[in-house]
């Protein structure tokens, strides 16, 4: 029985500690395991920075009392600058009032609307000139929906839809269909308001007197002669060769008349031009217009329409009397019908109207003088 625990013991498998034990007394060699690699402590990489948050919290603080310096220091310049600009602001705001106590209209909303507009309209000339084509017709439909509330105000008995439809036909047709048909729908036009007109007061049976229906029926036609026909005018002119670039010069002449006579009649306006029709209109304001449509004129004539210089003169002297006579001529419609402005619409303009009063009439010498300009050139 002892020779059997004897051989039990020797089959026993050794610990570690045994093992390691026997190994280093009897001087033998450790067993490496080739499946494991050895462990070399100078392989291990260095241990990356710390972000720079992280940096900043291990580093030492700023110094409260520094720190404090700067951030009053921040605050003073801020205040320093919502004061500027608040003086600024108050002083534009003054100017502004003066101005607006002096020409009724509020400078900075005229000056923003009228940049607006201008972008818009350079826009529809300069890429594809049909593109003003809806420009011309929405205006001249806003133009006889103004004019025609403006009338009614006053006692006339305007029908705006057969207006509507009128304007729209002949608008169009200037663009669309040929010259002499242009004269066909404004004869159709005409006609048509009138008889509208005369037909609607049979119906009513209200004991209008005869001659304020035939005022009214006159107007009705008058209407159309002075927006629509006129924005056609315009077209007419557009769809010529070239046209797009005599529509932009007559407007941009009529835009610098009418801005050198706001400026220089703000500026140096003493002596009335026509004290009964507008008051506000001076003979100062009108020699501005004068320098400052001539030299538009001039400038047009020889970088854009490719014209001798003269012709630049004539044209700028054109536009200046037409666009002077059309905002002479609808102040004095306006003072007939007891208004200020067309409407309220454009913030420091008023009405379309009432930027369209100088534009409009000028279509008609701008038409003539392609024409002539044109021919001259080609002889």
């Amino acid at each position: 029985m002892s020779d059997e625990r004897t051989d039990d013991g020797a089959d026993k498998p050794q610990t570690r500690r045994e093992a390691r034990d026997s190994s280093t007394s009897t001087g033998a060699i450790p067993l490496v395991d080739g499946a494991l690699v050895a462990f070399d402590g100078t392989s291990i990489p260095p241990r990356p920075p710390l972000p720079a948050d992280e940096r900043a919290m291990t580093e030492s603080p700023l110094d409260t009392a520094e720190h404090n310096a700067i951030r009053e220091q921040w605050r003073a310049k801020r205040d320093e600058f919502g004061t500027h600009v608040t003086h600024a602001r108050g002083q534009l705001d003054q100017a502004n009032e003066r101005i607006k106590e002096r020409t009724g209209r509020d400078l900075i909303l005229a000056t923003l609307i009228g940049l607006a507009f201008g972008a818009a309209l350079l826009a529809s000339l300069l890429f594809i000139k049909v593109l003003f084509v809806p420009f011309a017709l929405a205006a001249a439909l806003l133009g006889v929906y103004e004019l025609s509330l403006a009338l009614r105000a006053s006692g006339r008995r305007i029908d705006v839809i057969p207006q509507f439809i009128a304007a729209t036909l002949l608008v169009l047709s200037a663009f669309f269909l040929d010259l002499w048909f242009v004269w066909v729908m404004l004869f159709f036009a005409v006609s048509f308001v009138i008889v509208w007109r005369l037909v609607g007061q049979m119906i009513a049976k209200d004991g209008r007197t005869y001659g304020d229906v035939l005022t009214d029926a006159v107007i009705g036609g008058f209407v159309q002669i002075y927006v629509p026909f006129l924005a056609a005018v315009a077209l007419i002119l557009l769809k010529q060769e070239g046209g797009q670039w005599w529509v932009l010069s007559f407007i941009a002449i009529a835009v610098v008349a009418d801005t050198g006579a706001y400026a220089a009649g703000l500026a140096f306006g003493r002596h009335p031009m026509a004290p009964k029709i507008s008051p506000k209109k001076t003979w100062e304001g009108f020699g501005g217009a004068v320098v400052g449509s001539i030299t538009a004129g001039v400038l047009l004539a020889l970088f854009l329409l490719d014209l001798p210089w003269w012709t630049g003169v004539i044209f700028g002297v054109a536009i200046l009397l037409s666009a002077t006579l059309g905002d002479l001529g609808e102040s004095m419609l306006k003072r007939d019908l007891g208004i200020k402005d067309m409407s309220s619409w454009l913030p420091g303009h008023g009405g379309l109207l009432d930027r369209l009063d100088s534009i409009l009439p000028s279509t008609i010498p701008a038409l003539c003088l392609y024409f002539l300009f044109s021919s001259w050139v080609v002889l």
